[in-house]
């Protein structure tokens, strides 16, 4: 077929691609693929909170700071932690409420230190045996003085004449079991009669503190005694009525009862008759003459004294039904 003279062939669009040059460094990875556009998601607009508004999950309002009295963007109580005036107040709070516990701590040391409390525990399992032994036999004793270091007595663990409430508080807690026990081999046992044997004995021991005390006072005598002292002279007789029940409740009968009874309280009368004489001291004179010495030996017997009365009379409810039995 014949072709007109002044037709022209349309050119292809497509070029024939030409090979690159290989090149040394290999070809910048392509950027990612943004997803997020694929589906019509306006990703560049920021997440803001619908703050105020009721959410479509829980139908109340979100959080509104200017809803307490504060500015936008502030917790609540920052504007008061920023006023100077409160500040002050709470700065002067803390520094009374400081003051305040410094102060009491110093009124309680004054009363019962805790490093007083140390040296009366101070105590070991030889030191246990002999001030029990002592206590059970103090005939063969023959001294009866305490020892000093530097102007402070010498621990009860390194000098057996020195007191301590490490025996008295054992004994204590040995008198209230032993005396439930007892209680209970005659059928009378209650729980009220813990309570009632606990109380009785501790407000004994404090009526013997306070009177002991008083009785230095209106006296008018020297002593190196305090009252801790006073609590754990007064709280040895606790060890003389344990064993005193013991052994009645192992006898079956009030006769043992009463021979552990009465040779404990002579054994105690004795031992406190030494260890008190050489404790509370009588006055001099200028001249050279004691005074108070008979009201001291008045004071002494009657302490000494008393300690009996008090082990019968804590002990005798305890066996005073089992003959009954």
């Amino acid at each position: 077929m014949d072709v007109p003279s002044d037709f022209r062939a349309e050119k292809s669009s497509q070029k024939r691609r030409t090979k690159a040059p290989k090149s040394a460094h290999p070809p910048a990875p392509a950027p990612p693929t943004n997803y997020i556009n694929d589906f019509n998601i306006q990703s560049q607009q920021p997440f803001m909170p619908n703050l105020g508004q009721p959410d479509m999950f829980y139908g109340g309002s979100a959080f509104n700071s200017s809803s307490y009295g504060g500015p936008a963007g502030q917790f609540p109580g920052q504007q008061l932690l920023n006023d100077p005036v409160a500040s002050m107040a709470m700065q002067y709070g803390h520094t009374l409420a400081g003051q305040g516990k410094v102060l009491v701590q110093k009124n309680i040391e004054n009363y019962v230190a805790s490093s007083r409390l140390k040296y009366y525990f101070a105590v070991d399992t030889t030191y246990v045996g002999k001030k029990l032994a002592l206590l059970f036999f103090p005939f063969t004793h023959s001294d009866w003085s305490i020892h000093y270091n530097q102007d402070e007595p010498v621990p009860p663990r390194y000098e057996i004449n020195a007191p301590d409430l490490y025996i008295p508080v054992m004994a204590f807690v040995t008198y209230i079991l032993v005396a439930g026990m007892v209680l209970g081999t005659q059928g009378r046992f209650t729980p009220e009669q813990l309570g009632t044997q606990a109380s009785s004995a501790l407000v004994w021991l404090i009526i013997e503190m306070v009177a002991f005390t008083l009785s230095l006072y209106i006296l008018n005598l020297s002593t190196a005694l305090k009252y801790l002292d006073i609590v754990a002279y007064c709280g040895y007789k606790f060890v003389g009525m344990n064993v005193s029940l013991l052994a009645g409740v192992m006898a079956g009968n009030t006769t043992v009862y009463y021979g552990c009874l009465i040779w404990f309280s002579l054994a105690l009368v004795f031992f406190l008759l030494r260890t008190l004489k050489v404790q509370v001291m009588p006055q001099q004179d200028h001249d050279g003459f004691t005074k108070g010495a008979k009201r001291s030996l008045y004071l002494i017997l009657l302490v000494s004294l008393s300690q009996p009365l008090l082990m019968w009379w804590l002990t005798s409810y305890v066996m005073s039904f089992k003959s009954a039995v």
